[in-house]
């Protein structure tokens, strides 16, 4: 097999130890790790087929975004500045249901994964509509994820009988389990506010069926869990879905801004995992999620950005950076979510929420081969004192120069290997042109021009 060899750069492994090799290199044949180290042998640079220089940047491992609905790229910047509940139900389902068709999705997510590549994101976690699209475009775009149709207990897009929302899940998922290597389905209910007890129990059965992972949204905003005790007998979202018997350790739940201690123990004893978003849920006002205290408690936890209609990117740098601080704010104590354990939260922690620790998330041996270059030569970035630190605190997603998932090079030099950017951003415009339409008028939509310039039409 042929041998890749990345060399030249500072090692941030994120390995058990957590070692930082200063001067380090990073081998990689047949998609794998074969060799992470600090002295690179002669017999190794001699056998390697084609070599990387870092340029004394970062050598790490590929973001792992653990929450997000990629299509929704489309309703970036749609409904900003509202509440959550009259951002869903007037604005996002409303959207969703005229908008969305198969060739819309596959052009959204075309863009959603240009976005993540260009930043340093190798794996992600979707969950949407329309998802058999959606995964065919991961497949094609060469990045790891796990993708789940979307469940609720409505007309849908792609779904207009909701009383087929979980078969036409399981169809997805059968479809998608032995079709790729590299995108694994899922289940996604949407919330337990948006489907029926029946629904939410049926689909987890189907998801324990078919050995696949469940996703939730929870505990997003005081109203929700207001109206979860209301409805269930005093009882919190989290302790509902216990009583349903849906949390185990291939659960996923999302955002758990409100959830108590009671909670977080519950959570832990059913080793199920919880995704951190912190973006999207400042910007719906939705609250601080007890971040500290549930890894405290134990619980398994990634990073997400949520989808771009609520953040409004996929940027897991700024993500990152978010996390650190609003959590010291938060806590008034500096020393709280230090750079590493945020570092660890966009990588291995992710990895491990999704079930996918033993594959990806670190630079070990045996490993995939996902991992990017961030450039140090940067005047944000120098000095640089603490690679981990700068990583977290200073680099930006325009940093990453080279971007590898399973062993090839999605990005290289800053650009995309295997897709035309130009195509990708005019792809969407005829959809976003609609949308604005829709809008009477109000919104404006920007046609990016291969030139670099910028032309603006009106929505009318």
């Amino acid at each position: 097999m042929a041998v890749t060899l990345i060399r030249n750069g500072i090692v941030i492994t994120v390995n058990d130890a957590f070692d930082v090799i200063e001067d380090g290199f990073v081998a990689v044949a047949g998609g794998r790790i074969t060799a992470v180290g600090a002295h690179l042998p002669p017999e190794l640079e001699r056998a390697a087929a084609v070599q990387v220089d870092a340029g004394g940047g970062i050598i790490m491992p590929g973001l792992v975004n653990a929450h997000t609905h990629l299509p929704m790229v489309l309703f970036r910047g749609l409904a900003d500045d509202l509440p959550l509940d009259r951002w869903l139900n007037e604005f996002i389902f409303p959207a969703e249901q005229k908008f969305l068709s198969p060739s819309c999705v596959r052009a959204a997510t075309r863009l959603a994964c240009a976005e993540m590549l260009l930043s340093g994101t190798t794996t992600c976690c979707d969950g949407y509509f329309f998802e058999d699209q959606v995964a065919e475009v991961l497949r094609d775009c060469g990045l790891r994820a796990v993708a789940a149709q979307g469940v609720i207990d409505f007309p849908a897009p792609g779904v207009p009988d909701a009383a087929q929302n979980v078969g036409h899940a399981v169809e997805f998922v059968e479809k998608w389990r032995a079709r790729c290597a590299t995108v694994r389905p899922s289940i996604f209910c949407h919330s337990a506010y948006t489907c029926s007890a029946r629904t939410l129990t049926a689909a987890k059965q189907a998801a324990r069926r078919l050995g696949v992972l469940f996703q939730i949204h929870v505990a997003e905003t005081a109203a929700e869990v207001a109206q979860i005790r209301q409805q269930q007998g005093g009882l919190s979202p989290v302790a509902y879905l216990d009583r349903l018997e849906l949390l185990d350790a291939d659960t996923l739940l999302v955002h758990g801004v409100w959830m108590a201690a009671a909670d977080m123990q519950t959570v832990a004893r059913r080793r199920a995992a919880v995704v951190h978003c912190p973006h999207s849920n400042m910007k719906l006002a939705s609250g601080i999620a007890p971040l500290p205290a549930m890894l405290e408690a134990g619980l398994k936890v990634g990073l997400g950005t949520d989808g771009c209609a609520s953040n409004n990117t996929l940027d897991l740098f700024s993500e990152m950076d978010t996390t650190a601080k609003v959590h010291k704010v938060k806590s008034l104590d500096p020393t709280a979510m230090d750079a590493a354990g945020v570092l660890k939260l966009a990588t291995i922690g992710g990895a491990r929420c999704l079930g996918l620790g033993d594959e990806t998330g670190s630079l070990e041996v045996g490993k995939a081969a996902d991992l990017v270059v961030v450039d140090t030569r940067r005047p944000h970035m120098v000095p640089l004192y603490d690679a981990v630190s700068q990583v977290v605190y200073a680099a930006k997603a325009s940093d990453v120069r080279y971007v590898m998932v399973a062993g090839e090079f999605r990005v290289r030099d800053g650009r995309l290997t295997d897709m035309d950017l130009d195509c990708v951003l005019q792809d969407v415009v005829p959809f976003a042109r609609s949308v604005a339409g829709e809008l009477g008028g109000a919104a404006a939509v920007c046609a990016p021009q291969q030139a670099g310039k910028a032309v603006f039409r009106s929505g009318r």
